[in-house]
């Protein structure tokens, strides 16, 4: 969800792993317990309600009768669900898949787009090379290349459809590109020794810029060097409002597309012959009533344990609370730029919008200030409706510090919220299959997909995940072989999870 701040997780910040390694060491039963259903009354995100109009489908399908059968059902409807539904509408086109149009359904809990997706920093910046040497070390050559490639396919997928549909201003999309401050020298060694391995390895770094301190100073105000890639800031709820309705136009004899908001699932059950339509095999219960269908995917990312417990504990999905403010700079649009930041090892992530109507100063949104708050960093917290006021603190304080004599110390932000992301133990989402992730048993499971777990950095990888995850839904449909695609990561795979699980 926040930039880099997890973004790399675990592998990008050695306080980060410091504090994930503290965690897990931890045997309490309390860190077993699966997560819970999303806060009912979460705080309130700019995304989600700077505006009347910014959220239009907040409520959708919260009313009236609840479609009781489908083929498909999505759980989440977040960049992961979202995209899901988009890539099945795709791929499913003028074809026919089965005898009858492919009916999928998506059920949020809450507001349409009001977890992760809604509520984060609002960059979408393929990191091309950072952590390649410690993923080249760990996992190998191939697979760090194929990290690379699936966040660069993500991101230019999402650009390219911006672009031809004509939504850059619906999104506020932003191609300044993101510079990287290096408060120390480690810092700046480390990022060498990436972007020499993934040079090394043939990953095309032609655009990055290295910035000595006095161009950033020069140009940017901060007395630090830097490093420059590219890379996107955007409105996240408007773009997946835009994918979702794109996918509802593609509604034909072939495709059936519905979305149920404020309509939690509670629990998953095989269904019997006598309950249900012929071919489906779950019942899905809702305060609302119950739906059946033959085929689930799971794309609730930090929450993912409540209807899959053999996810929870530190193996599993990690539920982490990420804080962002919207606040307004001192200074005018050019000392700040249009481009993203992050700063202090990925531990703070900002960008300022652009100017609008009326405006003298700049809205900056800004994330993270999570290594404030403890030695827990926020794991195994869900709960968005509250903030913590020692990292809002942080949050406060960080601009000031580092564009000194810019932004003026004391200003309270506009708006300030928090969102739960979902880490793991690598930093790597679990996309296909599910299983039972204790026991490796598969057969209760049969026809269940999930893509989660994206350690705080799902925008440019949760839309490549989600086409992983449809194209073995079609395969499966239609009686063909799954092969995995040469962009896509092999330990993403929840197969592979599974043979390092504890």
């Amino acid at each position: 969800m926040l930039g880099r701040t997890a973004a790399l997780g675990f592998e990008g910040s050695k306080n980060a792993q410091a504090a994930f390694d503290a965690v897990v060491s931890v045997s309490a039963e309390c860190l077993r317990q699966p997560a819970k259903l999303p806060s009912a009354n979460p705080t309130r995100s700019f995304w989600t309600h700077s505006s009347p109009d910014a959220n239009p489908l907040a409520r959708e399908g919260s009313h009236g009768p609840l479609t009781t059968d489908a083929d498909i059902c999505i759980i989440g409807s977040g960049i992961s669900g979202i995209s899901v539904a988009y890539h099945i509408a795709e791929a499913v086109g003028n074809q026919t898949i089965l005898d009858a149009p492919l009916r999928v359904v998506i059920l949020e809990a809450r507001d349409f787009c009001s977890g992760a997706t809604g509520r984060n920093g609002g960059h979408l910046t393929p990191h091309t090379f950072y952590s390649f040497a410690v993923r080249q070390n760990q996992f190998g050559t191939d697979e760090a290349i194929r990290s690379s490639a699936l966040e660069e396919r993500t991101a230019s997928s999402l650009v390219n459809i911006i672009e031809r549909n004509g939504w850059s201003e619906k999104v506020d999309l932003v191609s300044g590109g993101n510079v990287c401050l290096f408060f120390t020298e480690d810092e700046e060694r480390g990022t060498r020794t990436d972007f020499e391995c993934a040079e090394h390895a043939g990953i095309n770094v032609d655009d990055v810029q290295w910035l000595t301190r006095d161009a950033v100073e020069n140009s940017y105000g901060p007395p630090y060097s830097a490093i420059k890639i590219h890379g996107h800031n955007l409105w996240p709820l408007k773009l997946v409002t835009l994918l979702y309705q794109h996918a509802k136009q593609r509604t034909s004899e072939h495709f059936d597309l519905k979305l149920h908001t404020r309509t939690p699932v509670t629990s998953i059950t095989r269904s019997s012959s006598e309950d249900s339509n012929a071919g489906s095999t779950y019942i899905l219960s809702t305060p609302r009533g119950s739906i059946s269908c033959s085929r689930i995917v799971h794309a609730t990312n930090a929450y993912a344990s409540h209807l899959l417990p053999s996810l929870a504990g530190p193996s599993g999905i990690i539920p982490t609370r990420g804080q962002v403010i919207a606040t307004r700079a001192s200074a005018g649009q050019a000392p700040t730029k249009t481009n993203g930041w992050i700063a202090n090892r990925g531990c703070e992530y900002w960008f300022p919008r652009l100017l609008r109507p009326g405006e003298e100063t700049p809205l900056v949104i800004l994330g993270g200030g999570r290594e404030a708050s403890g030695p827990q960093f926020e794991l195994y917290v869900d709960d968005d409706s509250s903030i913590n006021p020692v990292v809002g603190k942080e949050l406060r304080k960080f601009l000031p510090a580092v564009f000194e004599g810019k932004p003026e110390h004391g200003n309270e932000p506009e708006m300030e919220w928090t969102g739960i992301m979902g880490y793991t133990a690598t930093g790597d989402p679990f996309v296909g299959p599910v299983f039972n992730f204790s026991t490796g048993q598969k057969e209760d499971y049969e026809g269940q997909y999930i893509a989660a777990g994206y350690t705080g950095h799902g925008m440019p990888r949760a839309f490549a995940c989600a086409e992983v995850v449809v194209q073995m839904i079609i395969a499966e449909l239609t009686g063909t072989q799954w092969s995995r695609p040469t962009w896509f990561p092999k330990r993403y795979l929840t197969e592979s999870r599974l043979k390092h699980r504890n």
